[in-house]
């Protein structure tokens, strides 16, 4: 006893002999997969490119790639990266009560609302910048994304049938009360071209959740990575980031599809849309 409390080495052939275990496990390392390291490399690349993404929308777009793995695996690597994307704090929000909010009036196919807002930001010499956006809330595809140092009613009546020669017409935009939507031209021009105005309840910018939801991704994801020497460079990035939005980013409300592949597989709207001609005459009209 005195002999085993000063200290007792038993070589690894005996232990293993003791437990019935084989040597061998004593000795084995762990091999990587030929691809783990390829495999890595561009996931971080994809992280540095959008630091926003989780594992899951970072597995889809390796996915797309051609890179054949699955979801756990990704996480495994992502977690021996020692990556995460910072939760964001988030405030509490009642319910709407307007009925013309996102909740009682909710869009079931593609062209039935779309909703729109402006997000302020600067350049780089401190002047502002304002950005309107419009958003099918169906499809959560990008319809627009324009920039200025200011826009005026006038200057959204000429986005609006713009979007409209494009992409035809939708039932309903829904927006806040700000001065741009709710002006006597922008209001007149929209019952010439038979489009309902859906106005939330003042202070209840949640009743306009599919552009608050946008919005935020907007700002979070590229206006809060990004400077802006001029309105110019901030228009010419703009763009590129709504085509990546609308065609490459998987978004998870839709299944991890992008916004442009579902609204590929929406039925089109039974709404005929009027003609362009029709959209000129009733903007110069409100304008003359």
């Amino acid at each position: 006893m005195e002999h085993l409390e000063a200290g007792f080495e038993v070589s690894e052939r005996r232990a293993c002999e003791v437990v019935e275990q084989p040597r061998s496990t004593q000795r084995y390392e762990p091999q990587e997969a030929d691809d783990e390291g390829r495999i890595v490399t561009r996931m971080l690349e994809l992280v540095r490119a959008h630091p926003r993404y989780g594992y899951r929308r970072i597995w889809v777009l390796l996915r797309r790639e051609g890179i054949v793995v699955n979801r756990k695996r990704i996480y495994r690597l992502w977690k021996q990266e020692g990556l995460k994307v910072p939760k964001k704090q988030r405030k509490k929000r009642r319910m709407g009560s307007s009925d013309n909010g996102c909740v009682r009036h909710r869009a079931t196919r593609k062209d039935q609302v779309w909703a729109w807002d402006f997000v302020h930001d600067r350049t780089t010499d401190g002047r502002p910048l304002k950005w309107l956006t419009l958003v099918d809330e169906y499809t959560r595809e990008c319809l627009a994304l324009r920039v200025g140092r200011s826009i005026k009613a006038q200057d959204a009546i000429d986005v609006l049938a713009e979007v409209f020669a494009m992409h035809g017409v939708p039932e309903h935009v829904r927006s806040d009360n700000g001065p741009e939507f709710i002006a006597t031209a922008m209001r007149d021009w929209l019952q010439q071209v038979n489009v309902g105005a859906l106005y939330i309840e003042p202070g209840s910018p949640w009743e306009n959740g599919y552009a608050e939801s946008f919005n935020s991704k907007f700002r979070d994801e590229f206006l809060n990575a990004e400077e802006f020497d001029t309105e110019g460079h901030a228009r010419a990035w703009g763009a590129a980031w709504q085509a990546d939005y609308n065609d490459h980013r998987p978004h998870s409300a839709l299944g991890y599809v992008t916004p442009s592949e579902f609204a590929r597989t929406c039925a089109a709207s039974v709404r005929a849309a009027p003609s362009l001609q029709q959209h000129t005459s009733a903007a110069e009209t409100i304008l003359s």
